[in-house]
């Protein structure tokens, strides 16, 4: 009896393909370069039918035994780079590998999610514990020339309560503050009596001292008086500046003083007018918020956002001035 042995192909080991794992951050990253590591041989785990059969131990996944035991089609492509063969999936038996000579493909990810912008730059009085009404304070009127008498008076007001209060506190007051004087009317609060004064009071507290309160009334007449001489209140407080504001460009919180020489002189002046607690330091405060001074840091967003608000007030008052000197008068 002959024995008739058949002849199969061998069975190609199989290669479990190694598949890249998706980080949790999904498509933030990209791949942008390509490393070569080594990867140790994984064991494979054959069919039955593979078993009965003897693989071919000299099977080698190079280009040159591809091309001479495959089609085109079912070669794998290989790239090179850095002097390195990297070899792209392919599919060869049904078995897709990536495998070359025991080398693989390793992707290098990097992340390109977009960054946030860093936190707006403000004056270093304002802080991340900042009250937020302070904080809009600073970023909406702080530092803007005001040239409203009824807005130039309040101001003058909450500065002289800085004695008694902090900024926040007197912000959180401000509408009692402007219910109770009038809007900050001086014709109004000048005809303030000591009944009236007396009347000031919120949740059953004088909103100020007595000594604060009558230097109120006293100013508000001193204001009306100063009214009658340069026009507005607006136009005798700007005078000293030359109705320019005054930019001092400090870079530094310590820089920042708390009174100068024109606040020294402006308080005298104020002083020999019949104003009452208005010293060179209250003075100094009231030209800062009132934007009569530019004292914002240089690094403070503010700071250059004022600059341009005030150059496009003044060509407004340019304008302003040439269009009433070029207007036609009745005789």
């Amino acid at each position: 009896m002959s024995v008739v042995s058949n002849l199969r192909s061998p069975v190609k080991p199989m290669v479990v393909e190694s598949r890249a794992i998706l980080c949790s951050t999904g498509n933030r990253f990209k791949v942008t370069n390509t490393e070569i590591t080594k990867k140790p041989q994984q064991r494979v785990t054959k069919s039955p039918a593979a078993k009965k059969k003897k693989p071919d131990s000299s099977f080698s996944a190079s280009t040159d035994d591809s091309s001479s035991s495959t089609s085109s089609s079912e070669r794998s492509t290989v790239k090179t780079t850095n002097s390195r063969k990297i070899i792209t999936p392919s599919k060869r038996n049904g078995v897709v590998t990536t495998k070359l000579n025991d080398v693989v493909a390793v992707a290098v990810v990097e992340d390109i999610s977009p960054k946030l912008p860093g936190p707006v730059k403000r004056c270093h009085w304002i802080t991340p514990n900042s009250d937020p009404i302070y904080v809009l304070f600073h970023d909406k009127e702080w530092g803007v020339p005001v040239r409203d008498d009824k807005k130039l008076f309040e101001l003058l007001v909450f500065t002289q309560a800085l004695a008694e209060f902090s900024w926040p506190s007197i912000l959180h007051k401000r509408e009692d503050f402007r219910k109770l004087f009038e809007e900050f009317d001086p014709s109004a609060i000048s005809q303030f009596t000591e009944k009236r004064l007396t009347s000031l009071r919120v949740n059953g507290c004088l909103i100020l001292s007595e000594q604060k309160l009558r230097a109120i009334v006293e100013n508000a007449k001193s204001v009306l008086k100063v009214k009658q001489e340069y026009g507005s209140f607006s136009n005798y407080c700007w005078r000293f500046v030359n109705h320019k504001p005054l930019r001092n460009g400090y870079r530094y919180g310590r820089q920042v003083p708390v009174k100068s020489p024109k606040a020294e002189y402006i308080s005298k002046d104020m002083m020999q007018r019949g104003f009452r607690c208005v010293g060179p330091t209250v003075i100094y405060s009231f030209l800062q918020a009132s934007g009569i001074v530019n004292d914002h840091l240089t690094a403070c967003f503010r700071y250059q956002e004022c600059n341009v608000e005030t150059e496009n007030e003044l060509k407004s008052l340019e304008m302003d001035t040439k269009l009433d000197l070029h207007s036609p008068r009745l005789v």
